[in-house]
């Protein structure tokens, strides 16, 4: 078994390599290097949860040279959890891309930026130095718009090109941000940089990249791309997309604000209210949508609000809560777009009229929405249940009672629009709709399960994970 410095190392350029060779190779090639890859991440990742556990500080300088010259790579309980949550909703939507992602040209082209993506998110994890972190943002940006306009429809081209637009303006605003940063402090490693600044960044760079994270995650009202394209692009991409991508990018925006002193909390209290906003908006979206993934994806807007309310709440509970919230809506999210991905690949549509007593055609898939859909309802005893209950105990502790009703009304809406596609889904009524489209293969059924089942026992066994999750030095009010 590696150890900890080339599991980190491994993690980054087992899939790049895989990606520089998938691209010229064939199509069954790509997928198979893609598989291998997925399944050698776990592996990787072994030790360096070992490592963790034991106390040990994890981490790489490369080239060995030192701070500010040098290039950091780091690992804490916050990026071992996502590592873990990538490996794993990577690992089930590649066994779910295997079977329903066809051969020829267009699947060449599909398993590298497949594998550029997971390399890209892979580093955004492990960087602590704002311009490789840049980097590794720009290439998690490309390979999703790739792989949204797969299909080469003109709706998935034009839900791509939105997305490639309104990132590529996210991305000249986080390189702002980092150029002021050098030009001020003379380092582009983040903690450094905070420490030279007196224990928090300047205002200027870190509102120009809260600005950027929040256009990239996708956060109310700069949610515009995310339906379009989380509809529009194939399962195994959605899932991806709602559970992987959007989080990553909000653990950056935990870092720059909460590795060091708190900023003002009237902008704390700001980025709250954008999440509970959220939380109303994408739930009554949800409720209108007539098509599944469009519900889907509306919910992804949703659910993201409640990772917002640590914002305002920067106490230890709300920190493990937003944290364990990230893992139960990824698993979640990921199992429900794979069964979604489902049952429009066997109905030939995703119209919620159409999926009418579905779970006589596809149980596996209805059960894991269903199970899914427990989670994101915040119902006992899911990892939604109990993140939503350590928020919520933050808030009371907080004194933020509006915090309180937000968390119980957004756990009421979810109810009400999850409720609504499977009332249909599991209907008796005399006019069922009979399937239409290709059949469906079980590993792409047991792909999503699997993912939905992580999802609830989350809540059963988060006990050790939670003790990994060791709040920043903002949390504890000590020095950085």
């Amino acid at each position: 078994m590696p150890g900890p410095t080339e599991a980190l190392l491994a993690l980054l350029f087992v899939p790049l390599g895989a990606a520089l060779a998938a691209a010229v190779l064939p199509a069954a090639a790509g997928r198979a290097l893609a598989l291998a890859s997925a399944l050698s991440a776990p592996l990787a990742l072994l030790p360096l949860s070992g490592s963790l556990q034991a106390g040990d500080d994890v981490g790489l300088l490369l080239a060995g040279l030192p701070l500010p010259l040098g290039i950091r790579l780091r690992v804490d309980g916050a990026a071992l959890l996502l590592l873990w949550l990538v490996a794993l909703v990577v690992l089930a939507a590649t066994v779910h891309a295997a079977s329903s992602i066809g051969g020829g040209r267009a699947a060449r082209r599909f398993w590298p930026s497949w594998l550029v993506l997971v390399t890209g998110l892979n580093a955004l994890l492990l960087s602590a130095d704002l311009f490789n972190l840049y980097v590794g943002l720009e290439l998690v940006t490309l390979a999703a718009v790739a792989l949204v306009a797969y299909d080469g429809g003109s709706a998935a081209l034009q839900a791509a090109l939105r997305y490639l637009l309104l990132a590529m303006l996210a991305s000249l605003a986080w390189l702002l941000g980092v150029a002021l940063v050098y030009a001020g402090r003379g380092t582009l490693d983040l903690a450094l940089a905070i420490e030279r600044s007196g224990g928090r960044l300047d205002d200027a760079p870190l509102a120009l990249m809260t600005a950027a994270l929040l256009l990239k995650s996708a956060v109310f009202p700069l949610h515009g791309w995310l339906p379009k394209a989380h509809a529009h692009a194939p399962g195994p991409v959605s899932a991806l997309l709602s559970a992987l991508v959007v989080k990553v990018s909000l653990l950056l925006l935990y870092r720059l604000w909460f590795e060091g002193r708190l900023p003002p909390s009237a902008a704390g209290v700001l980025l709250a209210a954008l999440g509970a906003a959220a939380i109303f908006h994408g739930s009554l979206m949800a409720l209108r949508q007539r098509r599944l993934k469009r519900l889907v994806a509306y919910s992804t807007v949703a659910q993201l609000g409640y990772l917002l309310l640590l914002f305002a709440l920067p106490l230890a509970a709300a920190w493990q809560g937003s944290l364990l919230q990230i893992a139960s809506h990824a698993l979640a999210k990921g199992g429900m777009f794979l069964a979604a991905a489902n049952l429009q690949r066997r109905y030939g549509s995703d119209r919620l009229g159409r999926l009418r007593g579905a779970d006589a055609a596809l149980p596996l898939s209805v059960f894991a929405f269903a199970l899914a859909a427990v989670s994101l309802m915040g119902l006992p005893p899911s990892g939604g249940f109990l993140a939503k209950w350590l928020l919520l105990n933050a808030a009371w502790q907080a004194g933020q009672g509006w915090l309180v009703v937000v968390l119980a009304l957004g756990s009421l809406l979810a109810a009400a629009y999850l409720f609504r596609a499977l009332a249909l889904m599991l209907s008796r009524a005399d006019v069922v709709v009979a399937p239409a489209g290709r059949p469906t293969a079980r590993s792409a059924e047991w792909a999503a399960l699997a993912l939905a089942v992580g999802a609830i026992g989350l809540g059963v066994g988060a006990a050790p994970l939670l003790d990994l999750l060791v709040p920043p030095t903002a949390f504890t009010g000590e020095p950085p």
